[in-house]
């Protein structure tokens, strides 16, 4: 057992580092059981597909209004208190929809407004949680950690945390949601015992739009971070045209069905583990720069490639691979924006990147339905295969300002 707890987080990263991946461990546990149990009661209480769409909506919408003053927020306050605050107010929203759905006194207008709230504080807690690592371990380390989190992130909440969600909905309604609390709360229980000073620092009191303002600044001033943020920015509109459509373009042009369509999604997670457990294996062989421009090829590549197949086993190597470059991608993205950012600005410039993140997923996924609208299920692969492939052009020189960013890793 020692052994595998030294393999999973080294004793060398600290006591601090232990407790931040356990909470984000038994955060994203709780997360994953209602990213099922979440759809499943919206769809117990409505038939009508607009309100299946809105609550799918109101779980992004968060990100673009909330993204940017979440981020200056967290360069104006105690971190771990932000942590707090916000997640034991998400424990008591889960649990008073808990207590609303045993008493059967539930409704679609109080499910959706649940939605909202608890993903307004996925917000603040997730753009601020994202600050914390840099404060409790060496920036040498920071790829090491933010692969470990990042394998948390894919393990219990995309793989564990559904299927244990989707049974225990089918048990009883509220223990999903029960269970979300709980997790909640002692991911809170796990952020407190922190040791490490949180406060970014002292500053003189500004104007929160001064504080967005001089985050978006310093991200178009730093050249390694404006280039990750533009890349993930541009690449996002065409990955969210042609995953807009996914489900349909598996039912369709692969000939899958529920159980097949999931297998994609797993396949895909699958991936992102096992680049995260060769990650520190891989960034040891390549330069960062390098792994920036191999990830852009492959996306391009896989969008070409399942524009052209209708071979479902082929589709599920596609994804497998597709799932371990963006894990590589995810980590180095990160790691780079936490080593290159002053402490006091992490908040504001995640933030930036983070509505970016967002914002173009939203903006690839109105032009994928319009897309697939006017010329089938493969038009937004194609769409995306020659739009990464002119990007990939445009970027691939801006990617060299990458190069000094370089990590240590273990």
């Amino acid at each position: 057992m020692v052994s595998v707890v030294e393999m999973v987080a080294p004793r060398r990263l600290g006591t601090d580092f232990r407790r931040l991946l356990a909470s984000s461990w038994v955060s994203n546990l709780g997360d994953g059981l209602g990213l099922a149990a979440g759809p499943l009661l919206v769809a117990s209480e409505t038939d009508d597909a607009f309100l299946v769409a809105l609550a799918v909506l109101l779980r992004g919408l968060p990100w673009l209004i909330f993204g940017l003053v979440a981020g200056a927020i967290a360069d104006r306050v105690d971190r771990k208190r932000i942590i707090i605050a916000v997640d034991l107010a998400r424990a008591v929203v889960l649990t008073l929809l808990c207590v609303s759905v045993a008493t059967g006194a539930v409704s679609i207008a109080v499910v959706l407004a649940s939605i909202f709230v608890v993903g307004t504080a996925e917000v603040f807690a997730d753009t601020t949680s994202q600050t914390l690592l840099p404060m409790v371990i060496d920036r040498d380390d920071l790829p090491l950690g933010n692969a470990r989190l990042a394998a948390g992130l894919v393990g219990v909440n995309q793989l564990i945390g559904p299927p244990i969600g989707a049974a225990l909905f089918a048990v009883g309604r509220s223990w999903p949601f029960l269970g979300q609390a709980v997790l909640v709360a002692v991911g809170v229980v796990l952020v407190s015992r922190i040791a490490t000073s949180t406060a970014p620092g002292d500053r003189e009191p500004t104007h929160l739009r001064h504080d967005i303002a001089e985050g978006f600044r310093w991200v178009l001033h730093h050249a390694a971070v404006r280039t990750l943020v533009l890349t993930i920015f541009i690449f996002n509109i065409t990955f969210g045209a042609a995953w807009s459509v996914l489900v349909l373009y598996a039912r369709d042009r692969l000939g899958l069905h529920e159980v097949g369509f999931g297998l994609l999604t797993t396949v895909s997670a699958a991936g992102s583990l096992v680049g995260a457990a060769f990650y520190g294996r891989i960034t040891r062989r390549f330069r960062l720069s390098t792994l920036m421009r191999i990830g852009l090829v492959l996306e391009t590549l896989t969008h070409l490639a399942l524009a052209v197949t209708t071979d479902a086993w082929l589709a599920m190597v596609i994804f497998f691979v597709f799932g371990a470059h963006a894990m590589v991608w995810g980590t180095t993205s990160t790691s780079i924006r936490q080593r290159s950012v002053p402490n006091e600005l992490q908040g504001r410039v995640n933030g930036v990147n983070m509505v970016g993140v967002f914002g173009s997923m939203v903006v690839g996924s109105a032009i994928g339905g319009v897309l697939a609208e006017q010329w089938g299920v493969t038009a937004p692969y194609w769409f995306a295969f020659i739009g990464s492939a002119v990007f990939c052009v445009l970027l691939w020189r801006q990617l060299a300002h990458i190069a000094h960013d370089e990590l240590v890793t273990a």
